[in-house]
């Protein structure tokens, strides 16, 4: 297993590395060394992997000479498949005066688009080198974490009573000192991102923020207002505390939103949504949702009832009327439980005003 600490993703580790006396054995990803080619060209680089790194001709070959090994970048492209770092929203959306049609993100969609179709074995590999490279990234970047998962539907809108409710739950997750972590997509998703990135700021900030953002209340029909009007509110306040957004191109008509501090977005929707759920390590919390968030419950509920990843971890329903009548997924989930170790790790709450006890009951 390749140790973290061998890993390079900044110039400022590159150079530490130099200074060391020695770039062997380590793994570079994707760092443009153009200016670089002196270190590089006096450095040991035995058995180095550089992943995507930009390098003078004279250097790729010396290095190559060394017994490297060299992935070199992919021209073309609408986002780095060699990745060291999560995403910014700022980097997904960047572009975004022009039209979301003309950010990173919808770039990336219609690439996966038009190479889902042709077959090309090449963008398979691009795509699945990608996601490993964010789930790498991810995990360095959670280390150390309580990490709560926060799900739920896409269609809550900007303004209801219940996206108030999971954002202000997210603020007083984040503020009890867990990770709050979210399909990175819009609505419930996107709420509870959005009091993750208010904790540090004064309550008052949060029904400004509600207010702005009720102003373009869904993605649709424009995501361009839909991010414009988050962008607002960062705006508002620049100061926003942290949080994990997990979403996928496979859902693309879904965009990310922008309140999480680190996205780590995937290609496979199937990667995506087990890593999150994996990496919960604190709870997941399942707000009022339809088909997905129904298939996120029983996602995380099989780990549980095999034990598969070791002590059960908690789960919380939200919503008693929704998941016992609407969507009644609650009778399954009791009757999965009964008689093993998950059952006294699973609740049934009727607000998100009581999330935070029961989770702390079953911690």
């Amino acid at each position: 297993m390749v140790n973290a600490d061998i890993e390079i993703e900044t110039l400022a580790e590159f150079d530490q590395a130099v200074a060391r006396g020695s770039l062997g054995g380590y793994r570079i990803q994707s760092l443009n060394l153009l200016e670089r080619t002196f270190a590089l060209l006096s450095a040991d680089t035995s058995a180095t992997v550089f992943l995507g790194c930009a390098m003078e001709p004279d250097a790729a070959a010396k290095v190559r000479a060394d017994g490297a090994l060299v992935f070199p970048p992919v021209p073309d492209l609408p986002f780095n498949p060699y990745r060291g770092l999560l995403y910014t929203a700022d980097e997904l959306f960047a572009g975004l005066p022009q039209g979301y049609e003309a950010t990173p993100d919808a770039l990336a969609y219609a690439w996966f688009q038009e190479t889902t179709s042709d077959g090309d074995v090449l963008s398979s590999m691009l795509r699945s080198i990608h996601d490993d490279a964010i789930s790498d990234a991810l995990d360095e970047h959670l280390a150390g974490a309580r990490v709560v998962g926060v799900m739920g539907g896409h269609a809550m809108a900007r303004g209801a009573t219940d996206y108030r409710g999971a954002a202000e739950l997210g603020r007083t997750l984040a503020r009890s000192g867990l990770t709050v972590a979210t399909g990175g997509g819009p609505g419930a998703m996107e709420a509870a991102n959005l009091g993750a990135y208010l904790a540090p700021a004064p309550d008052e900030m949060l029904p400004q923020a509600l207010e702005l953002l009720a102003k373009a209340p869904s993605f649709v029909p424009s995501v361009s207002d839909w991010a414009r009007a988050a962008f607002a509110v960062r705006e508002l306040w620049p100061a926003g505390g942290d949080s994990v957004g997990i979403p996928t191109w496979f859902y693309g008509h879904e965009p990310p939103n922008a309140f999480a501090g680190h996205i780590a977005k995937y290609f496979a929707n199937a990667t995506r949504e087990d890593g999150l759920l994996a990496r919960s390590n604190a709870g997941v919390v399942f707000l009022p949702g339809a088909a997905g968030t129904v298939q996120e419950i029983f996602d995380n509920a099989t780990p549980n009832y095999y034990s598969s990843r070791g002590e059960p971890t908690p789960m919380v329903l939200v919503d008693r009327r929704h998941w016992t009548e609407q969507l009644p997924a609650w009778p399954l989930l009791q009757a999965l439980a009964r008689g093993r170790a998950m059952e006294s790790r699973i609740a049934l709450v009727d607000s998100v005003a009581e999330v935070p006890a029961a989770l702390a009951a079953m911690s």
